[in-house]
């Protein structure tokens, strides 16, 4: 019998496309224009996934999700987002929907993502393949086997720190540019901790609002504000005995960091709204992109909860200043997701590698996983050829690398000579492209943010950097 999906999404090509799509791959479809209507089909009929987009109209997806999860627990709800709003996806995750896929969509990928889900037949067994591919390190195993600790001497210089200080009860810092795996690592502390069989407990503090961010760390008693319809545990009530670890804790408000102090100290708290005590033990791991003494001395952070945190710190390396370990990582990749897509990669052409020495990897380790990730899931043959990896690193280019830590400024001045023949349009994109790599260069090349500084897409800024060649020699 063929499996349903149910489409839900306001932009009417995307519906017609992927209905068009599923249907030729064997499945049976049906599609809806908004949130609501989206949930009245599934309350009239039979579904066995449903793939709604984030943004819609009239609500979003993860209302839509959980609406559809009260109906049916069981569903498997796939979110279909846009590259900015990747950290809510995965915030919708931990919530109950089974994946999310990115745009532009790739039909092979959505098609890989769906038999996925709809291949295992029961919520259980689901929960079961997702810690087993997510959270192998939660588990009991060790370390070692969720992730690979690489050879340069960085990355062991990293590991040093990491067996000195693990052991101890001290509160750790860990600073690093988005992607470098502060996560894997406080999981690794924690393993080589006393408290390894006690929980280890992540909360990302950049995601919740003032008011959520209380509940979510002391939890809440029933009534204690509008929609607090039971009692709730607060993740110091979760992680009690093991490991908290806080992402991006300098996001939180001045308030919550004055709860925050007064917890550490008395290893005591109360939920929101209640009037009990409750005892509490937890190691504190936390992380933040910023500088927290930085933070204090702008007034953006409490100096004595910094002094609080600040027992240890530990600074992790950005992937293009440990490139030796580039290789390693890249068959480490490949060989989990050979796993999980079920394929027999057998490698990578040699250009493929040299490209990836090249790159400036941006987004660390986290976007070396999907590239590879995306690669294998492209790849037809034994061997991953550059025509499966993506336009920035097939392109690598004074305008999209970062010089490595070891240039010199002088040999990291890129030279650019204007073509005789390029007229008016020319030289505005040479103005343009001035004041792109001027951004570029003040957030140390990472594209994100320079598209949030020039307040243009991720995307279009690729595409100017591509337009340049155009116009300029290098």
């Amino acid at each position: 019998m063929k499996k349903r999906v149910l489409i839900i999404d306001d932009d009417m090509d995307m519906c017609t496309l992927l209905s068009r799509f599923l249907t030729r791959n064997g499945y049976e479809t049906d599609v809806a224009y908004s949130g609501q209507k989206g949930l009245a089909k599934f309350e009239e009929e039979n579904f066995d996934a449903v793939l709604c987009d984030f943004r819609l109209g009239n609500m979003d997806g993860k209302e839509v999700m959980l609406a559809i999860k009260k109906i049916k627990p069981e569903t498997i709800v796939l979110i279909i987002t846009g590259y900015s709003d990747i950290k809510t996806a995965i915030d919708v995750i931990k919530q109950g929907a089974f994946d999310y896929i990115t745009k532009p969509l790739i039909p092979d990928e959505v098609i890989s993502v769906l038999n996925k889900a709809l291949n295992q037949p029961t919520e259980s067994s689901s929960a079961k393949n997702n810690s087993s591919t997510k959270g192998r390190a939660g588990q009991g195993k060790s370390p070692k086997q969720d992730f690979l600790i690489g050879e340069a001497p960085a990355t062991k210089d990293l590991y040093r720190q990491i067996e000195i200080v693990a052991p101890t009860n001290y509160s750790i810092i860990l600073y690093g540019e988005s992607g470098t795996g502060k996560e894997v690592i406080a999981k690794t502390i924690h393993q080589l901790s006393s408290r390894k069989d006690k929980p280890f407990v992540a909360m990302d503090c950049g995601t919740l609002s003032k008011e959520l961010a209380g509940s979510e760390l002391f939890g809440h008693v029933k009534g204690a504000f509008t929609g607090a319809l039971a009692d709730k545990e607060g993740h110091f009530e979760l992680a009690n005995g093991g490991t908290l670890f806080l992402d991006e804790v300098g996001n939180l408000s001045i308030d919550i960091q004055a709860a925050l102090l007064r917890v550490i100290q008395e290893r005591k708290f109360k939920r929101v709204g209640g009037n009990k005590e409750m005892d509490v033990d937890v190691r504190i791991i936390v992380a933040s992109n910023e500088n927290l003494q930085d933070a204090y001395q702008k007034g953006k952070f409490r100096e004595d909860l910094y002094h609080r945190f600040n027992e240890f710190s530990i600074n992790l390396p950005p992937l293009r200043n440990r490139r030796p370990d580039i290789p390693p990582f890249a068959e480490f990749f490949l060989q989990r997701t050979n796993d999980e897509l079920e394929k027999n990669v057998s490698g990578f052409e040699p250009q493929v590698i040299e490209m990836f020495m090249n790159y400036s990897w941006p987004g660390n380790l986290r976007e070396f996983r999907n590239v590879v990730r995306r690669a294998v899931l492209l790849t037809q043959g034994d061997l991953i050829s550059e025509k499966t990896l993506p336009w920035e690193i097939t392109n690598v280019n004074p305008l999209t690398a970062t010089p490595d830590p070891v240039t010199t400024k002088d040999q990291a001045t890129t030279t650019i000579t204007l073509k005789k023949d390029i007229g008016l349009k020319g030289a505005a994109s040479k103005a343009e492209y001035e004041t792109i790599m001027n951004v570029l260069k003040e957030v140390k090349f990472n594209k994100k943010k320079a598209a949030e500084v020039l307040n243009i897409d991720r995307k279009t800024l690729y595409n100017k950097l591509k337009s340049y060649e155009e116009f300029f020699e290098q």
